[in-house]
């Protein structure tokens, strides 16, 4: 694998950066400087890469993880191999300088008896023997390739295999159940974690109602865990795909709970969900300049820096916001023909969408402009790696804003969100993908969304069938060896996604632990053990029953298309009002999964009253919880003393004595 890597903290290089179409994302949470990292197999494509960020910034890039020698003239540069020079065989290209290479004829193995040192692995993750850089890697999307492993006894004959089996941070419960997945992996050697520890609980595995409940639950727990004097830098969300921290963030933000995501941008600070605000705005407030310059070109639409300077100026010169400018300037012929075509036919869009506004529903405006904008059709055609998340995060925005009545009511809410400023220095709960988990640990870790489709997620088995299931495999892994003293799976038998109700099945990777290790808390209406493989240990559940699949389900979380099983019928992309009718189904290459409505758990459901009914939606954020009164007096940590003149559930509108009036969350005021 090869690698362009990039930090650092200067606004003009990043937005260079961001124009070369390269994820910039920041470097440390709470920091203001940002780091690009772009990795690919094929060298050729890396140095063009390279090529391309030195022709527009001007920067000066160091070869510094390559087989060979320094380059000379260069002082300060190493040589770093990306792989042990002990795997290098005949026949093997080694690049060099220049872009050339050599090939490996032959080679001669000579024994060395020396010393390796681990420099502060916590951090880096690097180790150096004799001068070597060797960098430590277990997720495939980063060039870990399992069969380096799988073939070591073969490449390396005579080679001593020490495993490295005692763990001193985890409790037995947590290591058996974590031992008990792994296992099912084909693609590994045989390791069992053990401690000598003798406490901890069980892992608990929690069935809920919705996605929302699972969102209350998780708070209201981290909320119990902080009373109880639990540190809250010892407490992690780790889920599976990046669009599912915006739950949690919102019920972090109303319970007054400081929180961080580690490895990337708080929900509403990332790219695509700024942009798509962008064009809210724009179409609610048409003087917002900032928005408009943000989004009159993106995508790109042929409306260029000339034709840009042109606004501006005309803006400044009558004192007007940049739309109403830009509409003025396209009826002149102050503009090339060509451009001014390109830029009044986006300004006819902006036109379309305000008639739209005032009759449609917000949710469905904010389909039409990301549709009709190109928005959404520009992350589909793109081939960066991180474009697929970025299309989940759009449809999660979605979603949340059919918690809002209103499109001012949803900006008003994220202008809330935007401005509480986080005290870096305070203790805080995590938030992270699995991704981002690797090496690090905590006291609690609570495990959201493990649900088939979602965990392991469709499109890793879509795109590498088995070997993507047992990837999937080794991050739940990785989530449940994260905890040190306490771990908790839930998952969810609704998911309201992209404006739906969809039925979902409980991760097989539920049915996989150990129930000795195992605490089940889940409804009988709600879960039902996939399978059935343990039923007696688990009062008999069963949620469908076993179909005739033979593929894992076609598409993206919450389709699926594999056969019936005791519901006899093909699955489809779910219910969109709870249960009934035909049902998600999820297969592997022997059997599949079925939620259809004739099973066993569909029967349960009927039975406790809970058949074809849509899930309540609880608007929790506007629920009062507090006893602050008109009138009274209060303190807010960034606009200082205020009064309160208006109060609707949580959000409280006070008049600050410096700061004017705002609107803020109850629970980021103290009475003073």
């Amino acid at each position: 694998m090869h690698r362009v890597s990039i930090v650092g903290n200067d606004p003009d290089l990043r937005r260079k950066l961001d124009g070369l179409g390269l994820s910039v994302r920041s470097a440390k949470a709470g920091s203001g400087s940002f780091r690009v990292e772009t990795v690919n197999r094929d060298y050729a494509v890396v140095a063009a890469i390279a090529d391309d960020i030195r022709r527009a910034t001007g920067a000066e890039i160091h070869r510094q993880a390559r087989l060979g020698e320094a380059d000379e003239g260069a002082p300060g540069t190493v040589s770093l191999p990306l792989r042990p020079a002990g795997m290098v065989l005949p026949g093997m290209s080694m690049f060099r300088p220049g872009h050339g290479y050599d090939i490996v004829r032959s080679v001669e193995r000579i024994d060395l008896e020396d010393e390796v040192f681990d420099l502060d692995v916590f951090p880096t993750h690097n180790f150096i023997a004799e001068g070597i850089a060797t960098h430590n890697s277990i997720y495939g999307w980063r060039g870990a390739e399992v069969g380096n492993i799988l073939r070591f006894e073969k490449d390396f004959p005579g080679a001593k295999v020490i495993r490295l089996e005692r763990n001193y941070r985890s409790t037995p419960h947590i290591l058996g159940a974590a031992s008990g997945l792994i296992e099912r992996n084909e693609g590994r050697l045989g390791k069992t974690l053990w401690t000598d520890r003798n406490d901890g609980d069980r892992v608990v595995v929690r069935g809920l109602w919705d996605g929302d409940e699972e969102a209350r639950e998780i708070a209201s727990e981290v909320e119990a865990l902080q009373m109880k004097k639990h540190p809250l830098d010892e407490i992690a969300i780790l889920v599976r795909a990046g669009f599912q921290t915006r739950e949690f963030e919102e019920r972090f933000i109303t319970l007054g709970i400081p929180y961080r995501v580690v490895g990337g941008p708080r929900f509403y600070e990332r790219e695509e969900i700024r942009d798509a605000i962008a064009y809210l705005r724009v179409i609610h407030q048409p003087a917002d300049d900032l928005a408009f310059e943000r989004i009159i070109n993106k995508p790109a639409r042929g409306i260029g820096k000339t034709t840009l300077q042109s606004v501006h100026a005309a803006a400044r010169l009558e004192g007007l916001p940049l739309s109403i400018a830009a509409q003025r300037l396209v009826e002149t012929d102050e503009l090339k023909p060509a451009a001014r075509g390109k830029l009044r036919a986006a300004l006819d869009l902006f036109d379309r969408w305000r008639d739209l506004a005032a009759g449609a529903d917000h949710v469905e405006l904010t389909e039409t402009v990301l549709e009709e904008s190109g928005y959404t059709d520009f992350w589909q055609q793109s081939k960066k790696p991180e474009a697929q998340g970025k299309l989940e995060n759009l449809k999660e925005l979605l979603t949340g804003m059919e918690e809002f009545d209103d499109l001012p009511g949803f900006l008003e809410h994220v202008s809330l969100v935007m401005e509480i400023e986080q005290n870096t220095d305070l203790p805080m709960v995590s938030v992270m993908t699995l991704h981002a988990a690797k090496g690090l640990e905590f006291d609690t870790v609570f495990l959201p969304g493990w649900e088939e489709g979602l965990f392991p997620h469709q499109r890793a088995m879509d795109e590498s069938g088995l070997a993507g299931l047992e990837e999937e495999r080794r991050l739940a892994y990785v989530g449940i060896t994260r905890a040190k003293k306490r771990c908790e799976i839930s998952f969810a038998a609704n998911r309201r996604i992209h404006g739906s109700w969809q039925s979902a099945l409980p991760s097989r990777f539920i049915d996989e632990l150990p129930a000795d290790h195992i605490q089940m808390e889940a409804d009988r209406g709600v879960y039902g053990g996939i399978g059935g493989g343990r039923a007696e240990d688990r009062a008999a559940f069963t949620f469908g029953g076993y179909g005739g699949g033979n593929a894992y389900g076609g598409g993206s979380y919450g389709g699926g298309n594999a056969g019936g099983g005791y519901g006899s019928g093909a699955g489809t992309s779910g219910p969109k009002d709870g249960y009934g009718g035909t049902g998600a189904a999820y297969g592997n290459p022997a059997t599949a999964y079925s939620s259809q409505g004739g099973g066993p758990g569909w029967q349960r459901l009927k039975q406790r009253g809970l058949s074809s009914t849509r899930p309540p939606i609880i608007d929790a954020d506007r629920t009062q919880d507090h006893d602050f009164g008109e009138g009274e007096r209060v303190f807010h940590q960034k606009f200082g003393p205020g009064t309160i003149t208006d109060i609707n559930g949580d959000r409280l509108t006070i008049e600050f004595d410096k700061a004017g009036t705002k609107t803020v969350v109850a629970g980021f005021v103290e009475r003073g």
